[in-house]
């Protein structure tokens, strides 16, 4: 097989490419599925052309996505600004907007000047990346809203916005988890200037929002998340009437943050950011809010739209491996088209072990309804989705009892749809105990006496509406069977065949041409995120270049390079976060320019929200189109740890507090961009990365209840759906152990668990001096690839091996999972769909 060059990636015109503009078109429609309707008095959609006024630090500097690795350096964003002109409306505030931008513009000079002097001037070090991340960018306020900006205008947007990213967790004050005076104060001021207020959310995750709730004219309010390059045209879509809002809440949204189980324990809230103990256990989002009938402001699943929906569960189906829901949803409506999304939920038996209320089992999107049209859906799902875990017996069970099958569209809005009688308690999985506790965890409980009552509530429905229990006899899970082919024969032969010292390298990123650690750590592609090694070119084993996301390919936007010498000019980690906006803006005469324009995609949280997973699976296919042409083997995404507490600061990046959802979304972007010729997924961080201050030392304290159940739950659903070619580690322990150095879960769990094919890698700098992970342990654990690769790695296996603590076969085995993942990525000119192999 020829190994392709790549020589010199990207175009060498600015022009817009065929591939740019489908890619927008993806991602707009991805932003419009997602956006959530979270109230609306009858003020949406407004008349087509009508005077608006839009104001709020977001209107026209609309924040696409998080800061950090999950940025895109796209060509353009569109605001909701911008958007709303497109659509047609009047905009009343368009000096305000000119205004804002003026002070927009001098906010982020000053930062940028912070930034340079926290760092002492050097743009490329790890310090610069930890001011950068540590002193995350806070939107100005705006002038006074005066009338002149809302003249003849009854309705008047309001954007609030909201930074996150990367290397720090948000905080419980103004301007972040709370509203700022200035932002109540204009909205009291509009209240009197403007019949209605439509609040837009253009935030990572949830914000308070009692006091706003509070202004009587804000009549509507919709969740935007963060929407990428194209979510001020999806905003106005959705505002205008074009799109009927059909997205769902993935979170728990809480009436007041103390409302959470975790409150004042997460992350700095204690003051201590080294020990985060899992205290509420399995009781995570709306898990708890229903346990401990603790009401929220807007639930999990929750979602209005401009038209109504009548669902109807006909009948439940069982067999021994899979449970079957048959609905019949209606548009019940006379005036919009519009999808709706069926949410199927189960009750366990709350006697044995203890038990959340209810899960969400299985969910489904039904295609766009005209008024009065339907549609039935047939929605499956396994047996396991009904099993505890068991600590006393290391099994997946279920228990036996009855449990109701519970059908609507939220977790608050069901109705009892069915009830399935097991007689006898049934092991769907044995496993091995992994990840003992070290210390002593106090996990909260729910009073037996309450858990009764709720149950017999449940039981009573079921008599009324006289529903009859269905026998059910859950069997166990099956384990997939994988074909071996000629890849993998290849691969176990030409790792026989290596020595230690050229066995080594393939275990560690490729360092030899002394890239940097971060952002720019790719050699053949400028601004890609690192790359494998080169060692074995001479054996047809080619270098891997890998880029971040999860919102698109992080790469730097545009690079020169010498006509005569081929010397690439990079501005290296400054030029590949924020647009540039840090780099040194040099032009050299003396080379020719290349452009690598990305498409910006909705966050992980916007694309949960729209709970379609065939959306996600396009939105995947789209990734993998811009990879193959921009040279990028393996994405490092998607991400999809839990939304454990608001307050972390990467939630932006993944999916839900559900781990159904996690898992669904993951397996989906996986399937799309495994379609690809060669193009691979790195699903991540495994596992509890839930807290981004101190997260390289960290210790996720949790019962292996808990992280079976809710934190390795997702990553379990994507890898025995979709086998990712990839997993990455995360940098926090897990009681006690460092998650790259954990042979529990890279290998008992991972591989001998649940079957996966891929190679597992590190997250970036976890064995530099101050990652807290070792090399050899890296290797002896499973973890397949230290990434990006420092000086020592190789001499701290060189070491191991000479005494004894790693085996040659540990590391050889290490060494042919990467021959076999490599053999089928875009290193190779014939690469085929990872797909065809499964």
């Amino acid at each position: 097989m020829q190994i392709n060059s790549f020589r010199h990636n990207g175009t060498r015109s600015q022009e817009v490419t065929e591939r740019e503009k489908k890619n927008r078109l993806v991602a707009r429609q991805a932003a419009q599925e997602g956006i959530v309707l979270l109230q609306n008095d009858g003020v949406l959609p407004l008349a087509e052309g009508s005077r608006v006024a839009v104001l709020g630090s977001g209107a026209g500097h609309t924040i696409k996505g998080g800061t950090g690795s999950g940025d895109v350096n796209e060509r353009e964003t569109v605001s909701i600004f911008q958007g709303m002109v497109n659509a047609g409306f009047q905009i009343t505030s368009t000096d305000w907007v000119k205004d804002y931008n003026r002070i927009y513009t001098q906010a982020r000079e000053d930062w940028k000047k912070r930034i340079f002097e926290l760092a002492g001037g050097d743009a490329g070090s790890m310090k610069f990346f930890d001011a950068y991340a540590s002193n995350a960018f806070e939107m100005p306020d705006g002038r006074e809203i005066m009338a002149e900006d809302t003249e003849g205008a009854e309705t008047a947007v309001y954007v609030l916005s909201r930074v996150a990213g990367e290397g720090a967790d948000r905080y419980e004050k103004a301007g972040d988890y709370e509203p700022t005076d200035h932002e109540i104060e204009d909205l009291h001021a509009l209240a009197g200037l403007v019949e209605h207020i439509v609040l837009i959310l253009n935030v990572g995750g949830p914000v308070d929002l009692q006091e706003i709730c509070r202004i009587p004219q804000v009549h509507a309010i919709l969740m935007m998340a963060q929407a990428g390059m194209e979510g001020g045209n999806a905003v106005a879509d959705v505002l205008c009437g074009k799109v009927t809002p059909s997205g769902k809440l993935t979170d728990t949204w809480a009436l007041d943050y103390h409302d959470y189980p975790n409150a004042d324990t997460f992350s700095h809230q204690n003051g201590d950011v080294i020990n985060e103990k899992y205290e509420e256990g399995i009781y995570v989002g709306y898990r708890y809010f229903d346990s401990f009938a603790v009401k929220a402001l807007f639930p999990f699943g929750y979602g209005l739209s401009y038209t109504t929906f009548d669902i109807r569960g006909q009948y439940v189906m069982v067999n021994t491996e899979r449970v079957q829901v048959v609905t019949t949803v209606t548009n019940t409506g006379t005036d919009y088209a519009g999808k709706e999304v069926v949410q199927i939920y189960a009750t366990c038996p709350q006697a044995g072990i203890p038990k959340e209320y209810k899960r969400l089992c299985a969910f489904a999107k039904t295609k766009l309804l005209a008024p009065g049209e339907k549609q039935t859906l047939t929605i499956t799902f396994p047996a396991k989705a009904l099993a505890s875990f068991s600590e006393e017996k290391s099994a997946w069970m279920t228990e036996r009892g009855l449990y109701g099958i519970w059908i609507g569209n939220s977790a608050d809005d069901i109705e009892l749809c069915g009830v399935l009688s097991v007689a006898e308690d049934a092991v769907i999985e044995e496993v091995q105990h992994i990840c003992p506790l070290q210390q002593q965890l106090d996990e909260i409980v729910r009073p037996d006496d309450v858990a009764k009552r709720m149950e017999q509530a449940w039981y009573k429905i079921a008599t009324q509406k006289r529903i009859n229990a269905i026998p059910f006899k859950p069997a166990k899970e099956k384990k997939k069977e994988y074909r071996i082919d000629d890849i993998d024969r290849m691969a176990r032969g030409k790792a026989a065949g290596l020595t230690r010292e050229q066995m080594i390298p393939m275990v560690i990123g490729e360092i030899s041409q002394g890239q940097g650690a971060l952002g720019a750590a790719g050699i053949r592609v400028p601004g890609a995120a690192g790359e494998t090694s080169s060692s074995l070119l001479n054996e047809n084993i080619g270098a891997v270049s890998m880029a971040d996301g999860p919102a698109g390919l992080r790469l730097v936007r545009d690079y020169e390079v010498n006509k005569e010498t081929d010397l690439v000019y990079s501005n290296g980690m400054a030029g590949s976060l924020e647009g540039g906006f840090f780099a040194e803006k040099t032009e050299h005469p003396d080379a020719e320019h290349y452009y690598q324009n990305c498409t910006a995609f909705p966050v992980g949280t916007l694309l949960a929200q729209s709970f379609d997973t065939a959306l996600v699976e396009t939105v995947g296919r789209a990734v993998a189109a811009e990879m193959e042409e921009l040279n990028i083997g393996w994405w490092l995404a998607p991400g999809m740890n839990i939304h454990r507490n608001p307050l972390c600061g990467r939630n932006f990046e993944y999916y839900s507090e559900d781990p159904l959802v996690s898992g669904m979304m993951a397996a989906a972007m996986t399937n799309g961009v495994q379609s690809g010729k060669g193009t691979g997924t790195t699903i991540k961080h495994f596992a509890c990365n839930n807290q981004e201050d101190n997260r390289m030392g960290s210790d996720s304290i949790v019962s292996e209840r808990a992280l079976r159940e809710i934190y390795l739950r997702g990553f379990e659903i994507a890898v025995k759906t979709a086998q990712p070619m990839a997993i990455m580690t995360s940098y926090n322990r897990i009681n006690g152990v460092h998650s790259a150095n954990n042979r529990d879960l890279c290998t008992t769990v991972v591989r001998e668990e649940w079957g996966f094919k891929g190679i597992i890698m590190t997250d970036w700098t976890t064995t530099f001096p101050y990652g807290g992970s070792e090399s050899w342990k890296c290797v002896w654990a499973g973890n397949d690839l230290i990434m990006p690769g420092y000086p020592g790695d190789a001499e701290n296996i060189r070491q191991a091996l000479a005494d004894g603590r790693l085996t040659e076969e540990e590391l050889r085995e290490c060494a042919e999972r990467m021959i076999n993942v490599i053999s089928r990525t875009l290193s190779y000119q014939d690469a085929v769909s990872y797909k065809t192999r499964f």
